[in-house]
């Protein structure tokens, strides 16, 4: 079966935020990737809103017909922004303000009661719950004690591996191979304690193949690369592509 792709869009925000104005569309950008095929919408509300705000995950509730995850700090504020719009779906992760985008993965052994507390109100909620974390197997059984139904695990050392294709030779080629069975066995783990599993961060057309061939991935999140070739193609063709990836 092949894995859903959750589309995240957040970057189309950024270039709205970037004069304030009302322009691009956020709304128009969901519905063209749900009707290009995509399965879900994903966004970030970050605390210091650089992008993603408060009136757009209201709007995406009322618009996105497929599936809305949003992705959140496990803060007070965010899940009581949770608990009021109900999206299909919260991812928690954790947020750095100085970061250019998120660094890895959530550090649930770390954090776990505040992340447990998190994961029990949105639950009571009624709204489906998935931490990000780095392919680890204490993160992923602290993950699954901690509440969630699902991990989404942090592909961002495997995407710096394949940024290039020169990169994709001798010692960088086995390196990125080791990180793929990483993720995988990282995955077969999740799956066997009965939780779902998601994976994303930096993910592009190149190194997409790799991972969707791991049947344990059930929905991939992917944003950045998709929203680059939009400008290109146009958002239509470029989620269709991204599809294709996953698919073949």
């Amino acid at each position: 079966m092949t894995a859903r792709l959750n589309v995240n869009i957040d970057h189309v925000a950024t270039i709205r935020e970037a004069r304030k104005t009302i322009e691009p569309s956020i709304i128009t950008a969901a519905v063209i990737c749900e009707q290009s095929g995509a399965n879900g919408i994903t966004v970030h509300l970050r605390q210091d809103r650089r992008h993603i705000q408060d009136r757009d995950i209201e709007l995406l509730r009322d618009v996105v017909t497929t599936y809305l995850n949003v992705e959140m700090a496990a803060t007070d504020e965010m899940i009581a922004i949770a608990e009021r719009t109900r999206p299909d779906a919260v991812s928690l992760v954790p947020e750095n303000p100085n970061e250019v985008t998120t660094e890895g993965g959530l550090d649930v052994v770390k954090n776990f009661d505040t992340v447990s507390n998190a994961a029990g109100k949105l639950k009571d909620a009624g709204i489906f719950v998935s931490i990000f974390i780095d392919p680890d197997t204490e993160q992923i059984e602290a993950a699954k004690r901690s509440g969630a139904q699902q991990i989404e695990i942090c592909t961002a050392e495997y995407a710096e591996l394949t940024l290039s294709a020169r990169a994709m030779h001798g010692e960088g080629e086995r390196k990125a191979n080791n990180e793929v069975e990483r993720i995988r066995k990282a995955a077969v783990h999740a799956n066997s304690l009965g939780l779902l599993v998601a994976a994303g961060h930096g993910l592009t057309y190149r190194n997409v193949g790799a991972l969707a061939a791991i049947p344990e991935i059930t929905e991939f999140n992917i944003g950045h690369n998709i929203i680059s070739r939009s400008v290109f193609v146009g958002l239509n063709q470029a989620v269709r592509e991204m599809i294709d990836a996953i698919s073949k």
